[in-house]
């Protein structure tokens, strides 16, 4: 299986006539913030994969259109995931070509902005995909494959700053859940020689900045 990963910048790369040329073996596409919803809209009407994104702490425009139910175990799409093609993953956790991924948006609190957590306040959002973690680890003997979030775990790949650290409460859930890959984006690599992944806790943790491939085998 191929993973389109995308994030924080309009990639010329991917906004290009070559877009389905580059990229038509992908099977889906994963967003970690902060792109415009018509990226998303492009990106899906030119690939016809699925694609699949949570909000960053920018770019914020049409989000309040895509606030969901409360309820962890809703499946079916409603008039809260209405728009750009796309699935928003905030607080869900859903079943995409085998895989199971989740989602938690948002950036640090550094100054009240809009979509921005304490650890506690990511934690709340952490306890609301809990019972459907809990239900795969059951049913098919893993939490899940893929964590799509914004900012990246505290320490690892993020920045010193107060805007651009990572959580802690992401390190507490890499040593429970165990997911194969965390995908992150906000903090922009302008080297291309910068470090992209790093290993935590036999989870692969990768920047999407502009864009990154994942290749990887559909669990049994």
């Amino acid at each position: 299986m191929k993973l389109l990963c995308i994030a924080d910048h309009i990639d010329p790369f991917i906004y290009s006539a070559g877009l389905k040329a580059r990229f038509a073996d992908v099977d889906l596409v994963l967003s970690a913030g902060d792109l415009s919803l018509d990226y998303y809209d492009y990106i899906v009407s030119t690939l016809n994969k699925p694609l699949y994104f949570v909000f960053g702490n920018h770019h914020l425009e049409g989000r309040s259109r895509y606030q969901r139910p409360s309820d962890p175990f809703e499946r079916s799409p409603g008039r809260w995931e209405e728009g750009v093609g796309a699935t928003y993953l905030q607080g869900r956790v859903v079943r995409a070509k085998g895989l199971i991924i989740a989602g938690l948006g948002g950036s640090m609190w550094y100054n009240g902005g809009e979509n921005q957590f304490t650890d506690f306040g990511m934690f709340l959002w952490i306890l609301r995909l809990l019972p459907l973690l809990l239900w795969n680890k059951a049913l098919r003997g893993r939490f899940l494959d893929i964590l799509v979030t914004h900012s990246p775990p505290y320490g690892i790949n993020d920045l010193p700053d107060p805007c651009h650290m990572g959580f802690r409460v992401f390190l507490w859930f890499l040593r429970v859940f165990r997911p194969r890959f965390l995908v992150h984006g906000h903090v922009h690599l302008y080297d291309r020689n910068a470090a992209r992944e790093a290993q935590y806790a036999g989870t692969t943790i990768v920047n999407a900045y502009d864009h990154a491939v994942i290749k990887m085998e559909i669990p049994r």
